[in-house]
């Protein structure tokens, strides 16, 4: 019997598809359900994993509360911060910017990116210990400012590390923004801010909200700078990993925590999701 065409276009659909999803099903989908197995066990008594069926580890999430506490916090907290600094930055890129020179500014913003973040991270410790900016601060009286192994080092690099993740997004959706809409609000006798505030923020709020979410997932992982610039002072989920499944040995409790972070991960997909999804539906009630 011949295969009809919606058949073949579902065989073809499926073939294409297949590779992406063994990849996903091998390399995402069998590791998570090996996690939830250990968060399930116990620690062995040489460290490690022991076979066994409790929710022990979970219960014991308090104990690395503080991790986690940093985390939640700083995490929103350095996305906002980076939002902050990347929109006036993307909107000077995608409206203002000369379009002869605008590739060239563009690609300045992802220069960052060739450079290992452990080295720009490094470079982040001299400027904040004690040779760098707290030296300069005593030569105009001001003495015993301590910058480094704190929650702001920890932030400013985050800021650092992260800008070129929410300038790009923002940037592609300032750069789809239809200049006829700014015109229009400008004969009509909006102010510039006006303009902002009712047309090119809404437009670009899909970019907003990637950027946003992107960098906060991002950040839930995060090791590298709260290690260093936080000095082990400063603990992410990240770190309290690394700690339990290298040092410790306690893979049980580790992956409690791992899995406990991927549904947290999840939930701010999900809500990052949905907000977006609204503020697309009342940008399209608004230009109807």
């Amino acid at each position: 019997m011949a295969m009809s065409a919606a058949g073949k276009r579902r065989a073809v659909t499926g073939l294409l598809v297949a590779p992406a999803a063994a990849w996903l099903v091998v390399f995402l989908v069998l590791p998570f359900i090996a996690i939830v197995v250990f968060s399930l066990g116990e620690r062995a008594p040489e460290g490690g994993y022991q076979p066994a069926l409790t929710l022990a580890q979970y219960m014991n999430l308090p104990a690395r509360a503080a991790a986690f506490w940093n985390t939640l916090v700083l995490a929103p907290i350095g996305a906002l911060a980076c939002l902050v600094v990347a929109y006036p930055v993307a909107y000077y890129l995608a409206v203002k910017a000369d379009p002869r020179w605008r590739l060239l500014l563009v690609s300045l913003v992802v220069v960052p990116f060739w450079t290992s973040l452990l080295v720009r991270t490094y470079a982040w410790m001299y400027i904040l210990g004690s040779r760098g900016i707290p030296n300069l601060l005593t030569l105009v009286g001001i003495e015993d400012v301590r910058l480094l192994n704190t929650p702001f080092a920890v932030l400013v690099g985050i800021v650092y590390g992260y800008l070129p993740l929410m300038i790009m997004p923002i940037y592609v959706s300032l750069e789809k923004l239809d200049r006829r809409l700014l015109e229009a609000s400008a004969d009509l006798g909006a102010r510039p801010v006006s303009t902002f505030l009712g047309v090119t923020l809404p437009l670009s709020m899909p970019g907003v909200m990637t950027g946003v979410a992107l960098v906060t997932i991002l950040l839930l992982g995060e090791y590298l700078i709260p290690q260093l610039l936080g000095g082990g002072k400063v603990f992410f989920i990240g770190n309290a990993l690394v700690d339990l499944f290298l040092q410790s040995r306690n893979w049980p409790f580790g992956s409690a925590i791992a899995v406990t972070l991927v549904l947290v991960v999840v939930v701010v997909l999900l809500g990052a999701m949905r907000l977006a999804y609204r503020v697309a539906g009342t940008r399209q009630v608004d230009l109807v």
